[in-house]
């Protein structure tokens, strides 16, 4: 962890372009798990170590997969969707940064963060195809974030698109040269950093909660969630700390 507000995550098995075993979707898991419970953290840096940012499954545990039962072979599966859905459901803000290739779940991984920040030497690509497999259980987050169409162009294609296409499309949200990667990461932490972690936690689930949903059956969830936040100490300084023209002092919730 970094500073008192960030943690930082990196996936370190840079010999295998930070492919992911099933220790390591364990350990991610079990990290996640710790960021969340932890009420002064803000934000997570989610970064890959060496040259790529993550190849999406490590290719030696999917092959061990293959000589287990289907029952086996599903439960696996699961763990890996489960890792995606605490990524998606973090309550905290979750900032890519992107450095080299993104591909397979490497690819998932950049459509879950909410801010996603990219060398321009970063590719990425759906490669799953390839492998006569399919991106399963990141498909509905590359959806979501890309739409049906791109979604499966890149999918049925196994394309490699550069980080100025990836912006275009909205994988990215923003491409910077190499050496300034990690400026750009700071810059990115500092506006997240003036924000309460309580209406950060908020703002995520209310998205998640509403989204594919028509705004007329959202309007009964949508007016309670905003009856709660005016409830808040947050809410109070922030109104009061606008009208005073000075900054806010947040509070922490502690547990």
């Amino acid at each position: 962890m970094d500073c008192e507000h960030v943690a930082r995550l990196t996936l370190a098995r840079p010999d295998i372009q930070n492919a992911m075993s099933m220790r390591l979707v364990q350990e991610l898991r079990h990290a996640l798990r710790v960021i969340a419970a932890n009420d002064r953290l803000r934000a997570v840096v989610l970064a890959g170590e060496g040259q790529s940012f993550c190849a999406g499954g490590d290719l030696n545990w999917m092959q061990s997969v293959l000589k287990q039962s289907r029952a086996e072979r599903v439960a696996e599966s699961k763990v890996l969707a489960e890792l995606f859905y605490e990524f998606d459901t973090l309550p905290k803000v979750l900032v890519g940064r992107i450095q080299g290739a993104a591909t397979g779940g490497g690819f998932g991984m950049a459509c879950i963060c909410d801010v996603t920040v990219a060398s321009s030497a970063a590719r990425f690509a759906l490669t799953e195809a390839k492998l006569g497999l399919l991106p399963a259980n990141i498909g509905p987050y590359v959806a979501r974030r890309l739409g049906l169409a791109r979604a499966r162009r890149y999918a049925l294609t196994a394309k490699f698109i550069d980080a100025a296409q990836a912006e275009r499309i909205g994988l990215v949200d923003r491409v910077v040269e190499p050496g300034d990667l990690d400026s750009a990461v700071e810059e990115e932490l500092a506006l997240i950093l003036a924000l309460p972690a309580g209406s950060i936690a908020s703002t995520k689930k209310l998205f998640n909660d509403v989204v594919g949903r028509p705004p007329r059956e959202c309007m009964d969830y949508t007016a309670a969630a905003l009856a709660d936040a005016w409830e808040t100490e947050n809410a109070s300084e922030g109104i009061a700390a606008f009208l005073g023209k000075r900054s806010p002092s947040w509070t922490v919730k502690r547990g």
